[in-house]
């Protein structure tokens, strides 16, 4: 009796250790894709880097912009083409809610970074950066879309 009384004790443990494991797991992967806080004048973004965009994107809920200077190529499901020195003068492209996710990128993670700055500056307080861009990126071997050299952003095309 004793021995079963040990064996049920031991089953129990071994399940309910188990079971901690696997919660902590899920709350790591969870804050995994929290990113780095970044702290700047005016509040905050974040500093994800591929793994991070990616598993994001299997389930989209943010605005992507591409903020490269010329043109390197692209993420699958980039929404919107703004130069990083030119957010200012795009605001109009941009959502009027300043809460809403916005996910930055560009090729080495430099003019993403400045204008992640510009819109918490502006008052957005839901911005990410792609820390390392597009290089970083394509190094862990995501998926880079590259139009042709005569291919424009669609806000950059001339209207026939």
């Amino acid at each position: 009796m004793k021995k079963i009384l040990l064996f049920s004790i031991l089953v129990l443990t071994l399940t309910v250790c188990s079971y901690a494991r696997a919660e902590q797991k899920t709350l790591e992967s969870k804050s995994d894709l929290q990113g780095e806080l970044v702290q700047v004048s005016g509040g905050s973004y974040r500093n994800i880097m591929s793994e991070q965009l990616w598993a994001m994107l299997q389930k989209k809920d943010f605005v992507l912009i591409n903020v490269h200077i010329p043109y390197e190529g692209e993420l699958p499901n980039t929404d919107l083409f703004i130069p990083h020195n030119e957010i200012e003068n795009n605001l109009d492209k941009l959502p009027s809610d300043k809460t809403v996710k916005i996910v930055l990128y560009c090729r080495s993670g430099r003019m993403s970074l400045i204008a992640s700055e510009t819109l918490v500056k502006l008052g957005y307080t839901n911005i990410w950066n792609l820390n390392e861009g597009m290089n970083e990126w394509k190094k862990k071997g995501f998926p880079l879309l590259n139009k042709s050299k005569d291919w424009k952003p669609h806000h950059m095309q001339e209207n026939k």
